[in-house]
């Protein structure tokens, strides 16, 4: 939280100096086409929903999901306008995000199974085309606030590992393909060479990720949809 807090506090700074300079790359977003690249943070975990079988409640009282660091680098090909306020993006690029998951065992359960783990943590390599429409408010001097929504598709390529008869109990497996939608705020700011902006955006997966296994670790749960926090970087050229 602290991070985000400092990232917030450091908005109103860039944009005061921003301010202060002379009108840059006026005419930038009058362009019908341009390019750049994005690179961020992320923080992600499960949605779950702990099962209702008794059988499993006797060796399981509770399954949490906490939210995990990650990184994405995403390429803006391309942002385009389609008129004063209104943007279409594509940002196809790689997400690397882990999602921690604790199980809470009943001690007769424990007794008997020690060597079950209380925490998992879940990792997933996936390469994404999320589209976005990115509304932009009236530009003041050489900053611009701008709102964003839109979806995207994904493919875990780490899931290709796990998607075997798993006879590994230390792996969940997950659905390789994920559907999130997503929503955002941002501001720009037209710098002398570039547009850079600072970026914060919640997607939510539409798909359930969880695959049928015989272990508890999966067996604890009946859905498990994707949650993502992201703080993104963008830099904009010609």
């Amino acid at each position: 939280m602290k991070k985000y807090l400092f990232f917030l506090l450091l908005i109103p700074a860039i944009g005061g100096w921003a301010q202060d300079r002379p009108g840059h790359l006026n005419d930038f977003d009058n362009k019908k086409i341009h390019f750049g690249i994005q690179v961020g943070y992320t923080q992600s975990k499960f949605d779950l929903q702990f099962s209702e079988q008794d059988s499993i409640r006797q060796n399981i009282l509770g399954t949490t999901s906490y939210y995990s660091p990650g990184f994405h680098i995403n390429i803006i090909v391309p942002d385009l306008r389609l008129n004063d306020y209104f943007n279409l993006r594509l940002l196809p690029g790689i997400t690397i995000i882990s999602r921690d998951m604790s199980f809470a065992w009943s001690e007769a359960y424990t007794s008997t199974h020690w060597k079950y783990d209380t925490r998992r943590t879940v990792e997933s390599v996936y390469g994404e085309i999320p589209i976005e429409i990115k509304f932009r408010a009236k530009r003041y001097t050489n900053f611009r606030p701008y709102l964003t929504a839109g979806g995207s598709w994904a493919f875990d390529f780490a899931s290709l590992r796990k998607n075997e008869n798993n006879n590994d109990e230390s792996i969940i497996r997950l659905n390789p393909i994920d559907l999130r939608y997503s929503a955002g705020v941002g501001l720009d700011f037209f710098l002398r060479y570039v547009k850079f902006a600072i970026e914060l955006k919640m997607a939510f997966g539409l798909i359930d990720l969880r695959v049928e296994d015989d272990d508890l670790y999966t067996q604890s749960t009946t859905q498990l949809f994707s949650r993502t926090f992201m703080l993104s970087f963008t830099f904009e050229g010609f």
